[in-house]
């Protein structure tokens, strides 16, 4: 089911140097910066309760793509917005994944899921209808030993570092109770302000005035507003969080006066702001971000160009992230440019893009990374994570920006099984890359040696302050 020599060049000279490359990073540790496991995993370290709750009904590639030929989220056990629990048999939810495995050819999910099978539970046939019960059997019996538990996976999987992406107004107990259990493992959290920032957020008012609650400060005045946002960010640092993490329609950003800030912040805070208003708040919000970055050294990663819920009936039902998020063309370099002029020659401060957006990359990414002493790239994201994605990202960004002003890969995930799959792969990629440049005579053979370990560890350590 897995080609050892998967994923690197067909050519027999490239395919024999990405090979001596990939062996040297095969089993360095694992650090994922970004992601959305859950705390709760580690904090309680219980057995998972079953293979459909492990891999199908926490992973939006999965059932998206089921969605998509027309199986219902209800008969896969998917939760409603209102919490309550979808009643269904989670064999017979497994059984409908079987069914419908061949939906995955040709996509990274196939690999992931290959990998995790082979590498995880000894299975080297590929799932289907006939063995769908039977793997189900030996997966189900192997989460209830001690081996499967969040942390034994955590120590098999080399994993260095893991973090989570958690609200501002999260207590992070979670992250405390991991901390006070005396395990070794290290485990994150990213400050994400989406529901204090975006005021399209359900609750968004109420958001801000449980801020003002929790850190003592009137936010009433957008000068109350920045101290409370300060105070949980110094909060999130204690905890450990070396990052924080937008996710914004555009990736536009401004620098408005303070007279014109506040007026701005009021009529947020009135409930009754237009749209445009609205996308100017989350503006004028990136760039204080950025200044708080600047202040505090947490990294600052911008996640644009997703519209949200594009499938209204489904989030009014499902709520989000439910697998109906959609790509669309992002602009970055005027939508930057107050943002970069005032923070982006600053020396405390790393700021890290990402898109959905390919065409960005070479017009404009990597012009910028290559330019601005803050920023770097981040690795192909979410319908980019991917074989071809990664390789269009080195073959489009690395000419202008070189490696050094990217930052590694990043996983990206709620499937935790699913992560030494992602980094496998995207390990094999780099060293396909580096194999070509080494045969096209374009990078020495040391050189590439030299570069593989960078982009696997070394890079991402950096960047993350890890």
């Amino acid at each position: 089911m897995l080609d050892p020599m998967r994923l690197f060049p067909s050519e027999p000279a490239a395919r024999k140097v990405a090979a001596s490359l990939y062996e040297t990073v095969r089993d360095l540790p694992i650090i994922s910066p970004h992601g959305h496991t859950d705390p709760a995993w580690f904090a309680k370290d219980e057995a998972f309760p079953n293979p459909a709750a492990l891999f199908i009904q926490p992973d939006h590639y999965i059932f998206r793509m089921l969605y998509s030929q027309g199986v219902s989220l209800e008969s896969l056990g998917i939760p409603q917005a209102d919490g309550k629990p979808q009643p269904v048999d989670p064999r017979e939810v497994w059984r409908i994944f079987a069914k419908h495995y061949y939906l995955f050819r040709g996509t990274p999910t196939r690999l992931w899921f290959d990998y995790s099978l082979s590498e995880n539970f000894g299975l080297k046939e590929r799932l289907n209808p006939g063995n769908a019960d039977q793997y189900y059997d030996i997966i189900d019996k192997k989460l209830q030993t001690p081996e499967f538990r969040p942390r034994a996976l955590y120590e098999k999987f080399r994993i260095e570092v893991i973090s989570t992406t958690d609200s501002p107004l999260d207590t992070l107990e979670y992250h405390k109770a991991i901390r006070e259990s005396g395990w070794k493992g290290r485990v994150l959290p990213t400050f994400r302000p989406d529901a204090v920032i975006d005021a399209e957020y359900s609750g968004f008012v109420e958001n801000i005035e449980k801020l003002g609650s929790i850190t003592g400060e009137n936010i009433g005045t957008f000068k109350g507003y920045l101290n409370a946002l300060r105070k949980r960010r110094e909060f999130f640092i204690t905890m450990g969080a070396t990052a924080t993490d937008h996710g914004h329609v555009s990736a536009m950003t401004a620098d408005l006066d303070p007279q014109t800030a506040e007026s701005l912040y009021q009529r947020i805070l009135s409930g009754k702001s237009s749209a445009e208003e609205q996308q100017l708040f989350q503006a004028q919000m990136l760039t204080e971000m950025a200044g708080m970055s600047a202040e505090d050294g947490l990294t600052m990663q911008l996640h644009p160009g997703s519209i949200r819920n594009h499938n209204k009936p489904l989030y009014e039902k499902f709520g989000r992230d439910k697998g109906a998020d959609i790509p669309s063309p992002t602009e970055y370099v005027r939508n930057l440019r107050p943002l970069l002029n005032k923070y982006g020659n600053s020396t405390n401060f790393t700021f890290i893009l990402f898109t959905l957006d390919e065409s960005t990359f070479s017009r404009e990414l990597a012009p910028l990374a290559g330019h601005y002493p803050v920023l770097r790239l981040g690795p192909p994201w979410w319908f980019h994570d991917s074989p071809e994605g990664m390789m269009r990202f080195r073959e489009t960004a690395t000419e202008t920006a070189g490696f050094y002003n990217t930052v590694g890969f990043n996983d990206d995930t709620r499937a935790f099984l699913s992560i030494p799959s992602r980094h496998d792969v995207a390990r094999r990629i780099d060293s396909a890359f580096l194999g070509r440049l080494v045969t096209e005579h374009r990078l020495d053979e040391n050189e590439a040696f030299e570069v593989i370990k960078d982009l696997t560890v070394t890079l991402v350590r950096k960047a993350y302050k890890l």
